[in-house]
């Protein structure tokens, strides 16, 4: 797996259309995109776009990761402007096009969601109410606060999210109940900080969602946690993209490196 060049990316992120600034909802007055990193997740992705809720969301950008099974095209059969990269870079990757999309269009705010339908679309109102009502710059979204849920989700996964949560709170002393999940919500001026560099090279694969939130946490951004469900699907055992070890090994390398200043 290897990272495309920036200057290409960015070329095909602002080749991607974007909804016009004048017919935007302007939900509580803030312009909100969602996005959705997807690798051959065709009949996940489009039942996840069409559930997001346009009263409150003004564009979904699915980013196609060099999928092979018409992942691209039921996106944007299902109304979501599409990112489509040539080759698989990663879900950093992916997501780090998806967030430079909602930045370089000026939405205020910007939500991840799964490309997979794991997560509830329905979740996105009150996450984003947490985040303007709480005054945070970031909210992170999580299964295990009251009010959240878990469906089918293992005894082992459920053992793993639960130690690095706690470990992370260990080492950024906040308290953070769900630090591996990638349902957040931020401002895209988060993008503005020189200091959060999304382009290095070691992002690409799971670091750079727990980058994010690690930055966020360490330059004194106000971060909250808002309750959601995580859906896990039956066919999840034979779905997963997630390799055991090397998958685990990059979420957690970045909750040591960073602090360690072996990477920035």
């Amino acid at each position: 797996m290897h990272d495309l060049p920036k200057s290409r990316l960015l070329d095909i992120i602002l080749q991607t259309p974007s909804n016009p600034v004048g017919e935007r909802v302007l939900y509580r007055g803030k312009s909100i995109v969602v996005v959705m990193a997807s690798w051959n997740e065709a009949g996940k992705v489009s039942p996840c776009v069409r559930a997001v809720p346009r009263d409150i969301v003004d564009a979904v950008c699915v980013v196609d990761n060099g999928s092979e099974d018409g992942t691209a095209e039921e996106a944007r059969r299902a109304g979501a402007c599409v990112i489509a990269h040539p080759v698989n870079i990663g879900a950093g990757g992916g997501y780090r096009s998806g967030y430079f999309y909602g930045y370089l269009n000026k939405y205020d705010i910007i939500v991840e969601l799964a490309g997979d339908n794991q997560d509830d679309p329905g979740d996105i109102r009150h996450v984003v109410d947490h985040l303007i009502d709480g005054g945070y710059d970031y909210v992170q979204g999580s299964r295990w606060m009251v009010g959240g849920e878990r469906v089918n989700m293992t005894f082992s996964r459920s053992l793993l999210t639960r130690l690095y949560s706690l470990l992370f709170t260990l080492i950024y002393r906040i308290r953070i109940s769900d630090a591996t999940n990638g349902f957040r919500a931020f401002y895209s001026r988060l993008l503005d900080d020189t200091r959060i560099n999304l382009w290095q090279s070691w992002l690409i694969q799971y670091e750079l969602e727990p980058y994010l939130l690690i930055k966020a946490v360490s330059l004194g951004y106000r971060v909250g946690e808002a309750p959601v469900k995580k859906i896990y699907h039956p066919d999840m055992r034979k779905n997963t993209k997630m390799i055991p070890f090397k998958s685990w090994y990059s979420i957690i390398r970045p909750v040591f490196l960073l602090p360690l200043g072996l990477k920035k």
